[in-house]
């Protein structure tokens, strides 16, 4: 039987230096990063899938109705969540799931 994951969240203000604990966590491949959902704009070098999961307002909004994020958030006018399913695909292969909030 596979050991369940476990979930870490790093969470402070901007600057903090979250993201430089989570990219040293990274380098450990029982590690898996969640990407976070989000409303806002997509900048330049930013891909799909890699850096967020990029939503309309409507797209995100439905996912909310169905059940579809563990949490969700509204920031500076965007909406940003983390989603269910890829957060319960890494749980139950048995890695640790990292947040950055």
């Amino acid at each position: 039987m596979t050991r369940r994951g476990q979930m870490v969240v790093v969470s402070g203000p901007s600057g903090a230096g979250k993201s430089t604990i989570c990219k040293r966590l990274l380098q450990d491949p029982r590690i898996v990063f969640s990407v976070s959902a989000t409303t806002r704009k997509r900048r330049e070098g930013e891909v799909d899938g890699r850096d967020y999961h990029f939503l309309t307002r409507d797209e995100f909004r439905a996912k909310v109705e169905q059940g579809e994020f563990i949490e969700w958030a509204e920031v500076y006018g965007n909406l940003y969540g983390t989603l269910r399913k890829p957060m319960q695909t890494t749980l139950d292969s048995g890695k640790t799931c990292l947040l950055e909030i």
